[in-house]
């Protein structure tokens, strides 16, 4: 629940009638003043999520964007500048879970992109060995299906209310992002870094409809082989390089950036270079149009409305690779912008975008490098998990007689052996409080929660505390969870940068919300969730929320 310093308090208008006796004239019988008609469904709701845009990165270069893209949604929509991930653990799986089930972790059951199993095997967030990519080749941790999120979402409600008539059709760059925004119900396309291709699973469909058969034929990935990525704006509208301007195997580190293959054609290191780049995303708009026509997505002849769910994930490699603070981020951000312009214009030929109502946030947001951070005057660090794994099972060991009492770690998850604590004849709280002392005293941890603390209930010391209650899962989770200092990462490379931490630049996101018949225009500053999200559409679309949801109706915006 949220806490009660969050909650927004609630105003009943209550308006009187006068009861008149006789027969009803026309006058009578009229609205009464102030109660207005029920304003018609949106034909389409696009929910657009940026991988990896901190809110920051929005208000900082909104000058910059065109007419068309984030600036129409800054203008012409309702902009929320306090709004975020409201849990502990931000990461990809996390976030884009909350958007549409209106769910914490601790209740929709996906705790991270990946988690430890109770026989030690690692689970990733959306996979299910029972299917396979159509056409594609299907590793045995590929996300095919949304079995592990344990509750429904908006899309779900939307087409039970519709007698399945709604269509809901997703797609990413990466699989948990459309798998995870499309729920139990709804379709999943996915991009294929072998392949460039998107694809989807047969736990969607035994063969593809003919329009997605079509966009993948055409090998519309294929047109950026030789081509490069060069900055949008001038040279005079960019911040200086950052110090640190971060390179990783995938792409060197100064613009322009070439996208070939070792091989001398299109093959799989092309296609994994077009990740961390514009092209992942114009691609995804792309076969977004192609569903939008394929699908006839807002022109549905029953008359119902549908979704479609778009991830972006571009940004999030980019800002994993250089930095939210490097010149490729800035201008990646700008790109994106023109993209979006572009596709709200295909829609506004299409649908009309009258009668679309459009929702943009983020999965979570970023920290900078360490590196940009300490030149900075901060102290931020980078902490290698296996190392620190290591300290803590020889502190352990030392502590409770040569017991190796750590199973494995997924940080910021640690695991423990519980039979060999039994073994011991040791109580689990005395080991998980030891672990917890031993963590605090190394560089680069702020704060360490037990599963004992975590099953007694945290969440009314403080709001970080708060924010790991919700991450945690009593099933799923492990048996501590670790926090380290602010722009501190978990990470054994030398370069780069992360996220997934309770602080406000992981956790702050954009919050946008445009629909002219249903979203009052205007900067909202009140304190804001991305789990509003679900129960807000809920209302405008008449349908049940989702049954994890935790959010409120965003009443402020609507019309």
């Amino acid at each position: 629940m949220r806490p009660t310093w969050l909650k927004t308090s609630l105003t009943l208008i209550m308006c009187a009638t006068l009861w008149l006796p006789g027969p009803a004239s026309a006058a009578q019988t009229a609205k009464p003043a102030g109660v207005a008609a029920q304003v018609k469904a949106p034909k389409l709701v696009v929910v657009m999520v940026i991988d990896g845009l901190p809110s920051e990165q929005v208000q900082r270069y909104r000058d910059q964007f065109g007419p068309g893209g984030l600036r129409r949604l800054l203008e012409q929509g309702a902009s929320f500048t306090d709004a975020h991930q409201a849990h502990g653990i931000t990461v990809t799986a996390v976030g884009h879970s909350a958007v549409l089930s209106g769910a914490y972790p601790y209740r929709h059951g996906i705790i991270g992109n990946n988690w430890i199993a109770s026989n030690g095997q690692q689970v990733y967030c959306t996979e299910d060995t029972r299917y396979h990519y159509i056409d594609e080749e299907t590793d045995t941790h590929d996300g095919t299906s949304p079995a592990n999120l344990r509750v429904d979402t908006l899309g779900d409600q939307l087409r039970y209310a519709s007698g399945n008539r709604s269509k809901v059709v997703t797609v990413s760059g990466k699989d948990r992002g459309a798998i995870l925004l499309a729920g139990k119900t709804g379709t999943a396309y996915m991009y294929m870094d072998k392949t460039g291709d998107f694809a989807s699973s047969t736990y969607y469909m035994d063969k593809y409809p003919a329009w997605a058969g079509r966009f993948r034929a055409a090998k519309p990935q294929d047109r950026y082989y030789a081509k490069s990525w060069k900055p949008l704006l001038d040279d005079k509208a960019y911040a200086d390089d950052a110090p640190y301007p971060e390179a990783t195997t995938i792409n060197t580190n100064r613009f322009p950036f070439t996208f070939y293959s070792d091989s001398g054609k299109p093959a799989a290191d092309y296609y994994g270079r077009l990740k961390a780049s514009p092209a992942i995303d114009e691609l995804t708009l792309e076969f977004a149009e192609a569903a939008v026509d394929g699908e006839q997505l807002g022109s549905n002849p029953t008359g119902a409305t549908d979704l479609l769910g778009i991830s972006l994930s571009g940004h999030d490699y980019v800002n994993h690779a250089y930095g939210p603070e490097s010149r490729m981020s800035h201008d990646h951000l700008q790109q994106i912008d023109r993209k979006i312009a572009q596709f709200f214009a295909f829609l506004d030929k299409r649908v009309g975008m009258d009668n679309v109502l459009v929702v943009l946030t983020a999965d979570h947001g970023f920290a900078n490098t360490a590196e940009f951070s300490r030149s900075q005057h901060v102290d931020a660090l980078r902490v290698d998990p296996k190392a620190l794994l290591d300290k803590l099972d020889g502190a352990l060991a030392e502590r409770f007689g040569g017991a190796k009492l750590v199973k494995t770690s997924l940080l910021p998850e640690v695991y423990l052996d519980y039979a060999a604590i039994e073994r011991r004849g040791l109580a689990r709280a005395d080991v998980e409080n030891a672990a917890a002392r031993f963590l605090l005293t190394q560089p680069g941890i702020s704060e360490v929660f037990t599963r004992t603390q975590l099953e007694q209930g945290i969440a009314a010391t403080s709001r970080l505390a708060t924010l790991m209650q919700r991450a945690w899962n009593r099933q799923l989770s492990g048996d501590l969870l670790v926090v380290p200092t602010p722009y501190t990462i978990f990470s054994s490379g030398t370069s780069g940068a992360s996220h997934g931490t309770p602080w406000q630049y992981d956790t702050s996101v954009p919050l946008l919300i445009m629909g002219k018949r249903w979203i009052r225009p205007g900067e909202q500053g009140g304190y804001t969730e991305v789990v509003d999200i679900a129960p807000t559409l809920a209302q405008i679309l008449h349908v049940r929320r989702p049954a994890g949801a935790e959010g409120r109706v965003l009443t402020e915006a609507l019309r």
